[in-house]
């Protein structure tokens, strides 16, 4: 429809973030030469005559066919990501979740080994150790950041390192060059989970790692009204996996690839809220007497405060804390108290969301189980949303003082 390349253009000048998030992939004048892409609500694509399909598979020509290897909208918002990114590729599936294991369905087989630090998300981990053991691939978990564990574990049968960064909800950051650098030493694939970190505030490719997966459900849409997930690479790295989700049909509707693109043309702009309002709480939970420790790698306290502020443009919004001498009682009363954040799971909305880790996803463990890996009953998780700063911090003071 133009002769205009897409933006990023190769020949071009670099261009921001910003102006990534919202022309990046999208063609300069669009269907019905509407100012967004349409939504093609079609699971079956039609061919002119018998030839035009002879000439599509033969040719592998850029079309789509049946929804559920690829929409129109889709390959837009695809390749949004990867130019956000800076990957090659990206493809697109209904949940964060699904892009994970749709990731491990198509590198993974009986035999094989997998290590991941203990902080990476519980059904993360639940996927790779109880339903991925059942098929023969062993799980090998170490504690988070810790490199030379995580290379003493390595043998000839690891085949994939697994991280997040930041980590949830401890908020461990990790050294991406030394992650990576272990799997480029041992020939092993890197994947890095940084959907807590976005790429505006770190680009996990520029440091090696072969795979980044994000829940586009939280910062990238950014509304709490759509579920999607993505895996960026190369494009050599995706070929097996794009393969895999035709035969898996983990695709994402429609709709949600629009809300999706809908909700990156303001990614900037709420990412420097959310970090904005993810700091100055910190910051505030940290000076408050009735507050016994705050997980933000934003704050000279946290174990990799260093790491993080060489690595992150900024720390995100979610901030995790816990109440001084509070059992899991007392700790609700302060969650109950505050009159801004609603109560419930995820982040990376515009609205703040807060709970008790204890409750929200680990009530399944019993207290030792959950003192194991780091949740303790006095822990709050607060995902800032983008409201007025003093407004959280004054809700918080008047929750925790209540």
């Amino acid at each position: 429809m133009t002769d205009r390349p897409r933006l990023p253009d190769p020949n071009g000048p670099e261009l921001a973030d910003s102006t990534m998030a919202v022309h990046a992939g999208e063609d300069r004048l669009k269907v019905g030469n509407a100012m967004t892409d349409a939504i093609f609500c079609s699971a079956t694509y039609t061919f002119p005559d018998t030839q035009a399909a002879i000439d599509y598979v033969a040719e592998k020509q850029p079309r789509e066919e049946y929804g559920r290897y690829g929409n129109p909208t889709e390959r837009v918002a695809e390749r949004k990501l990867a130019a956000m990114e800076g990957g090659e590729g990206a493809i697109l599936y209904s949940t964060g979740m699904s892009a994970i294991c749709s990731l491990l369905m198509a590198t993974l087989q009986s035999g094989d080994e997998v290590i991941m630090f203990d902080e990476c998300y519980h059904r993360t981990r639940e996927l790779c150790k109880r339903h991925f053991g059942k098929f023969g691939v062993e799980t090998h978990q170490v504690p988070a950041c810790d490199y030379e564990h995580m290379e003493a574990a390595i043998n000839r049968n690891t085949r994939l390192l697994i991280s997040e960064s930041p980590t949830n909800p401890h908020m461990s950051v990790v050294d991406l060059e030394r992650f990576a650098s272990l799997g480029k030493k041992y020939g092993i694939l890197t994947m890095i989970d940084a959907t807590l970190a976005t790429p505006y505030n770190i680009k996990p490719l520029s440091y090696g790692v072969d795979y980044v997966v994000h829940s586009c459900t939280k910062y990238l849409a950014g509304h709490n009204d759509m579920l999607a997930g993505a895996i960026i690479g190369s494009d050599e790295a995706l070929e097996p996996v794009r393969n895999l989700r035709g035969a898996t049909g983990m695709c994402v509707g429609p709709h949600d690839v629009y809300l999706l693109l809908r909700g990156a043309k303001t990614f900037e702009l709420r990412m420097q809220r959310h970090n904005e309002n993810g700091l100055r709480v910190a910051q505030f939970l940290e000076s408050h007497p009735r507050v016994e420790k705050v997980y933000y790698p934003g704050l000279e306290s946290h174990r990799d405060y260093e790491v993080a502020k060489r690595t992150m443009r900024g720390f995100g919004g979610l901030v995790t804390f816990m109440v001084k001498g509070a059992d899991h009682k007392a700790t609700a009363k302060v969650v109950d108290a505050t009159r801004i954040p609603r109560i419930g799971p995820s982040l990376g909305g515009v609205e703040s969301l807060i709970e008790q880790p204890m409750v929200m996803s680990y009530h399944s463990f019993n207290k030792e189980q959950r003192e194991a890996v780091g949740i303790r009953d006095n822990m709050i998780r607060l995902a800032c949303g983008i409201e007025n700063p003093e407004d959280l911090i004054a809700d918080l003071k008047q929750a925790l003082e209540a």
